[in-house]
């Protein structure tokens, strides 16, 4: 709330509507992927294919490529037909260039072929493959994975491959300018909103301005900001 509407919220208010979780880990300071991927993180980007089902029980796979530093999904598309060349393809849209990823992590799916993984080196950018059997060494791609479907595949039924980019591209804009991540502050991978300006009440929104609803998905989400009111 206070991130976008200038409200602030006692931890023991949002104590009462999130579940508690569990007792805190201390991680082990000799996990060196973890000290890599977080000193890292802004040159790294990871990928991961997602099934769905459509309502004729067609088979259809989102391809996602994020930045792992902030979050932000740079690319996505839609295919029936996921091959080594179309995944390859995707890859040149996003990583050629100026972009600056240095590293870009998969899993071992056949898709991610040796001749693959070299041609995505040509671009510059090294590939890092997980190990066999070790979903967390990609946990943020595959988060974001469960996080599309609890909070948008899991309520409709795509129609068509058109319908599920449509979808997709919805909730991405969402995902990236609207949704906070508590990893990020908590913040947004493309803030759009300028900064909420200051209010000495701590339950009322700052003088002059008034908060703005926006639907996303037809309602499914919805999306608050602060704009000022006509004077």
């Amino acid at each position: 709330m206070r991130l976008k509407l200038g409200i602030r919220v006692s931890p023991r208010t949002v104590g009462k509507y999130l579940r508690l979780g569990g007792p805190a880990r201390t991680p082990d300071p000799k996990q060196r992927w973890l000290t890599f991927v977080r000193n890292h993180a802004n040159g790294i980007g990871a990928c991961d294919f997602f099934v769905v089902i459509t309502a004729t029980f067609r088979t259809l796979y989102v391809f996602v490529l994020m930045e792992v530093g902030s979050r932000r999904i740079l690319h996505h598309n839609v295919t029936a037909h996921p091959t080594a060349e179309w995944t390859l393809q995707q890859f040149r849209e996003t990583l050629s260039g100026d972009a600056p990823y240095r590293f870009v992590i998969h899993d071992r799916d056949s898709i991610f072929s040796r001749e693959l993984d070299k041609e995505v080196n040509a671009l510059g950018v090294r590939v890092l493959r997980t190990p066999v059997r070790a979903p967390k060494a990609n946990s943020i791609c595959e988060r974001l994975g469960g996080t599309l479907r609890r909070e948008c595949l899991d309520f409709l039924i795509p129609l068509n491959e058109r319908h599920l980019k449509m979808t997709v591209t919805e909730w991405g804009l969402h995902y990236n300018r609207g949704r906070p991540h508590s990893s990020l502050g908590p913040g947004f991978p493309e803030p759009t909103q300028d900064k909420v300006p200051f209010t000495d009440h701590r339950h009322k929104l700052p003088a002059g301005h008034r908060v703005e609803k926006t639907p996303v998905l037809a309602g499914l989400h919805h999306e608050y900001r602060l704009v000022k009111e006509a004077s």
